[in-house]
C-alpha cells in the first residue's frame, strides 16, 4: 500500500516523467540517498492518485496525495491531498489550504468545501457514497495543498505518542517545515505565486503561517516561498472577540428578543460579559445560552443533526473497519429532519478499505479515520489571539481577503469586522453590495494596506460549502486583483 517517493509521481498531470531518467533526476536521487539536503531525506512518499471509489471513470483533474514527515526523530508525517490547476498550474496561485479544528482533516476542503468533489447526498442509499464534480472548485484556477494537521488529524500520523500533543506555536512550525519539503520536491511550483488560506480555527492559523513564512524568507531559508498574501474565512481570532458578539449577532438575526438583549448589555456591560460575575448578568447569560443550544449556531438556517455518525460499536453487529470492506447501515430518520449531510457520507466513504488503498494510506497507521477528533485535551493554545498577526502581515502590504457567512453564530461577521476596524487603516471602498449570478451576495468593504472585508448573504461558518457560487465568484474576482 506504501509507495516510497518518485519523481514520476510528482510531476504535473501533463507531464509524467519518463521511466528513463535524466541526469538531473539522477541527481535529485543522489540527493536523497546521500542526505545532501536535510529536508529530502526519506520525508516524502507522494503518490498519483487517477481513480477514486464512488466516482464514475478517472479523476478529471490532477490528483496526489502523500506523507512529509515533520518530525525525523519520533516518525511524524502529515498527510496532503494536492490538487492541480485546471487551467494553467506552471502560472496559477499555489495556495496551502488549512481546515479548522484543530484535528478537522484537510478532506474537508477537498470534497466538502472548495475541492474538485461533492458528495451525492442526495442519491445516498445506504452503499458506499459516491461522489462527483464540484462546478465552483477552486482549483478550476488554483492549485491546492489540503492538510491534515496536526499529527493525529484524518490520516496523519507518528509512531511516537509525544507528537500527538501540539499547541499553536509547534503547529504552525510544523506546518512550514511540510511546506519547505513539499516545495523542495514539487520544483517547478517554487516560482507559483503562494498564499495561505484556512477557514475556522484554520482561519487562525493562517496568518500565523504567513507570518513564519515571512521570516523564513527573510532568514534566506530555502527555499524562497513567493508569497503573496492570505484569505481566511470565519477566522478564529481570540476568544475575546469571537464570543462577546454572539449577542449582539442573535439578536439581529431575531434568535433573542430585544428585551433579553437590552438587559444583557444592562447586566453584562457592553462587549465585556465575560468576565462579568453578576448574579443577573449570569442568568441572562443562561437563557442565551439556551436558545443557541436548541440551534445549529454554526448555520442557523440548517437542522441540528450530529456532526459524526454513531462509533460502530453503537451501531451494533462485529464491524470492524480492518475489513476488506467497510459495512454501511442507513438510518430513515436522517432524512426525515435532512440529516443526511456531507459529513455523515465522508466518514463512510473514508474508512472504507478500498479508499484507503486508492489514496494509498499507510497501513497500520489510522484504525478508523473521523472527519474531526475531539483531540482538544491534546492542544494547548498557547497564542492567545492572532489579531496581531493580522495587523504585522498587513501592515507590511501582504494582500488579504477575510470573508465571513453572516449566519454564523460561531465566529459572527460582527466581531471579525470589529478587529478589523481596530487596525484604523484607512478605508478605500466604502461598505457596498457585491454581486454574483445577477444577485447581491453579500457586502464588502476595502481597506487600505490589500485589506479586503466581504460577507456572504446566507453563508455558515464554513461558507463555501452551502454558498458554493457566491464564494468562487469571490475567490477568482480576489485572486485576479479585482474589485469583488
Amino acid at each position: 500500500m506504501e509507495e516510497p517517493v518518485s519523481l514520476s509521481h510528482l510531476g504535473p498531470a501533463s507531464s509524467v516523467m519518463p521511466i528513463s531518467f535524466s541526469i538531473m533526476q539522477m541527481l535529485l536521487l543522489l540527493f536523497f540517498n546521500l542526505c545532501v539536503f536535510p529536508y529530502y531525506c526519506n520525508t516524502l512518499h507522494a503518490s498519483r492518485v487517477t481513480h477514486l471509489p464512488g466516482f464514475n471513470g478517472s479523476l478529471p483533474f490532477y490528483l496526489e496525495t502523500g506523507y512529509v514527515t515533520v518530525n525525523e526523530k519520533s516518525g511524524a508525517e502529515l498527510f496532503y491531498y494536492f490538487v492541480e490547476s485546471d487551467r494553467k498550474p506552471k502560472d496559477d496561485p499555489l495556495i496551502i489550504w488549512l481546515v479548522g479544528g484543530p484535528y478537522c482533516s484537510g478532506f474537508i476542503g477537498f470534497a466538502l468545501d472548495i475541492g474538485p468533489l461533492k458528495f451525492n447526498v442526495k442519491a445516498y442509499d445506504g452503499t458506499l457514497p459516491t461522489l462527483i464534480s464540484n462546478p465552483y472548485s477552486w482549483t478550476k484556477i488554483s492549485s491546492i495543498i489540503f492538510l491534515d494537521w496536526p499529527v493525529g488529524t484524518g490520516f496523519s500520523f507518528s509512531r511516537s505518542m509525544v507528537d500527538y500533543h501540539t499547541d499553536d506555536v509547534q503547529s504552525t512550525k510544523q506546518i512550514y517545515k511540510f511546506l519547505i519539503k513539499w516545495l523542495l520536491a514539487h520544483p517547478s511550483f517554487q516560482s507559483n505565486p503562494f498564499y495561505v488560506g484556512g477557514d475556522s480555527y484554520g482561519g487562525k492559523m493562517a496568518p500565523l503561517l504567513t507570518l513564519e513564512i515571512v521570516e523564513g524568507n527573510e532568514d534566506f531559508q530555502q527555499p524562497f516561498v513567493n508569497l503573496k498574501g492570505y484569505l481566511v474565512g470565519n477566522p478564529v481570532t481570540s476568544g475575546i472577540f469571537d464570543i462577546i458578539f454572539q449577542a449582539p449577532h442573535a439578536h439581529g438575526l431575531g434568535i433573542i428578543s430585544h428585551e433579553l438583549f437590552e438587559l444583557i448589555q444592562i447586566n453584562c456591560g457592553v462587549g465585556h460579559y465575560l468576565n462579568h460575575k453578576s448574579v443577573d448578568c449570569e442568568a441572562n447569560l443562561k437563557i442565551l445560552n439556551g436558545f443557541l443550544s436548541e440551534i445549529n449556531i454554526f448555520d442557523i438556517l440548517k437542522p441540528k443533526c450530529a456532526e459524526d455518525p454513531p462509533t460502530p460499536r453503537k451501531l451494533g453487529g462485529s464491524r470492524s473497519i480492518k475489513k476488506k470492506s467497510f459495512e454501511f447501515h442507513y438510518s430513515s430518520s436522517m432524512s426525515d429532519i435532512d440529516c443526511a449531510n456531507d459529513r455523515i457520507l465522508s466518514y463512510y466513504w473514508s474508512n472504507d478499505n478500498l479508499t484507503k488503498e486508492a489514496l494509498h494510506i499507510k497501513e497500520g497507521t489510522v484504525e478508523e479515520w473521523l472527519r474531526c477528533k475531539d483531540h482538544l485535551n491534546n492542544y494547548t493554545v498557547n497564542i492567545p489571539s492572532s489579531v496581531p498577526h493580522h495587523l504585522n502581515l498587513t501592515s507590511r502590504g501582504y494582500r488579504a481577503l477575510v470573508y465571513s457567512g453572516d449566519h454564523d453564530l460561531v465566529v459572527p461577521f460582527i466581531s471579525t469586522l470589529e478587529w478589523i476596524r481596530s487596525f484604523n487603516f484607512s478605508i478605500i471602498d466604502n461598505w457596498r453590495s457585491w454581486r454574483a449570478g445577477g444577485q447581491v451576495a453579500g457586502y464588502t468593504m476595502m481597506f487600505s494596506n490589500n485589506l479586503t472585508f466581504a460577507t456572504v448573504k446566507g453563508g455558515s461558518h464554513t461558507v463555501p460549502d452551502d454558498m458554493p457560487l457566491q464564494c468562487f465568484v469571490m475567490f477568482e474576482r480576489w485572486i485576479s486583483h479585482k474589485f469583488l
